[in-house]
């Protein structure tokens, strides 16, 4: 991927489609039970108008055959009601709000509710041990969901499976039979860091969080398969490619995994990085929010950027080109309808967004 300088986003390019997993339906439920449609359609919206051993029939046959209960986007339309997608973000409710990557791709998926005459119900997540977040998504009545990047070991992605609706994921993890909006976070990731470790000999990291648990952890060289959030681990990969090409030691290399997306978790962390590892000259961070929050600490210090250490971001939001962060080039918003367009379409599709790495001064080469 070449270095380019500012310039408009390139629009995306689909990838070719991937089949979409079948689910049983109310016609099939009807020839194994040997009953009408119409019966299936009573023992589930209307059972005081089904024989109860009728409707048990249809119901344990249903249950044999994997059939889920009907389409919430069917029987909001017999009721005439407002139709609504479920967002799952995997966060706290005040993540949405807070993280200003977040609050962008959320504003491309409100402009498509927008169009399409559609409302948005935000699914709070609580993050505690039990099975209250996985019930809260069960007992949503909505046309299906968008989820933000999370990790594969979340529990909330079986709830959604079991509610048989459709599934777009922004970043990851991908699921069979689920859409899929992500970028080429690995080739994004190796060339954003070789601007970063350029005639550098002692790089750091600080990274994301590493698993569902969030905890801040300091590791060297970790390996990035034992990483379960999947946008995170293609993008250590990338900086872990780029440390090899470079001829430096990856065992070598410190990686401070923060809790979250938090500039303040960030200049605290940093702090102590550059404290116990004062040669450090080349700071590679996997967002804006992070690295922005790194600046004021490493200015602090005396040192000068990118005369003593490099620094590297990741999202290009409003405020990185107003600090000359070199950093990689997305946009959320687009990402955000891109999402809420596959869940409108009938056809699930994967499609990789564009990204590019822009150059700035906080970088040397």
């Amino acid at each position: 991927m070449p270095t380019l300088q500012d310039q408009p986003t390139p629009q995306p390019q689909p990838l070719p489609r991937r089949p979409r997993r079948k689910h049983p339906t109310m016609a099939d439920v009807a020839e194994a039970a040997g009953v009408s449609v119409m019966t299936v359609s009573y023992a589930y919206n209307h059972p005081d108008r089904v024989a109860a051993h009728t409707r048990e029939r249809v119901l344990a046959t249903a249950d044999e055959i994997g059939y889920k209960r009907p389409h919430p986007t069917a029987s909001a339309l017999r009721r005439g009601a407002p139709l609504q997608i479920g967002i799952v973000l995997g966060e706290h409710l005040t993540y949405a709000f807070d993280d200003p990557v977040a609050s962008a791709f959320l504003s491309g998926v409100a402009s498509e509710c927008v169009t399409r005459g559609m409302g948005m119900t935000m699914i709070p997540v609580t993050g505690e041990e039990g099975p209250k977040d996985s019930a809260r998504i069960l007992s949503m009545d909505v046309a299906g969901y968008i989820v933000w990047a999370t990790s594969d070991d979340n529990p909330l992605l079986s709830a959604l499976e079991e509610t048989g609706q459709p599934v777009v994921v922004s970043g990851g993890p991908a699921r069979e039979g689920w859409g899929l909006v992500h970028l080429d976070d690995t080739t994004a990731a190796r060339e954003v860091a070789r601007l970063a470790l350029h005639g550098r000999q002692h790089p750091a990291i600080i990274a994301l969080p590493e698993a569902q648990h969030r905890t801040q952890a300091l590791r060297y060289g970790p390996d990035p398969q034992a990483i379960t959030f999947e946008v995170h681990r293609r993008r250590l990969e990338g900086y872990r490619a780029a440390v090899e090409e470079a001829g430096l030691n990856w065992a070598d290399v410190p990686v401070l995994f923060l809790g979250r997306n938090d500039g303040d978790e960030a200049h605290e962390g940093v702090d102590k990085l550059l404290l116990h590892h004062p040669a450090t000259d080349a700071l590679i961070c996997m967002s804006d929010q992070i690295a922005l929050g790194a600046l004021p600490v490493i200015r602090a210090s005396g040192r000068a950027v990118p005369g003593a250490i490099t620094v590297t971001g990741w999202d290009d939001g409003p405020v990185a080109k107003q600090h000359g962060l070199t950093t990689v080039r997305q946009s959320l918003r687009d990402q955000g309808v891109l999402c809420a367009r596959m869940l409108f379409d009938d056809h699930l599709t994967a499609m990789e967004a564009p990204c590019s790495v822009i150059a700035r001064s906080t970088t040397a080469g």
